[in-house]
């Protein structure tokens, strides 16, 4: 599927509690940000990867997702691949990543860089 393919009339993006706050104490590090973007780009062997921007300046085509007071961007065009997911923040071991739980991804690439969404 491409995002141009199917735009759903309801999008849903959620984040943890955990994330939120993680984002929160970010923002208050970079007052010019207004939020996070969740972006989708194409790469790896599944097809695609999700990149977190922080956002100046919002775009024309920005969907925002105001989620306990932060503002989550998504472009138009990434919504659906990016419908019901929910971001999380996590600590394994010594790093903390964003982890992504998209209820629509059919497969991942085995190193997690990717994902496809049929």
């Amino acid at each position: 599927m491409t995002a141009e393919v199917f735009t759903p009339s309801y999008v849903n993006v959620t984040m943890t509690p955990t994330a939120v706050k993680h984002v929160r104490k970010q923002l208050d590090k970079k007052p010019e940000a207004k939020g996070i973007r969740l972006a989708i780009k194409k790469s790896g062997c599944s097809g695609f990867k999700y990149e977190t921007q922080w956002v100046e300046t919002p775009e024309s085509d920005d969907r925002i997702f105001t989620i306990d007071g932060v503002d989550v961007f998504v472009k138009q065009e990434h919504l659906p691949l990016v419908n019901g997911i929910e971001i999380d923040f996590v600590t394994e071991g010594v790093n903390s990543l964003f982890r992504f739980r998209n209820p629509n991804a059919t497969a991942e690439c085995g190193c997690g860089e990717s994902f496809t969404v049929a």
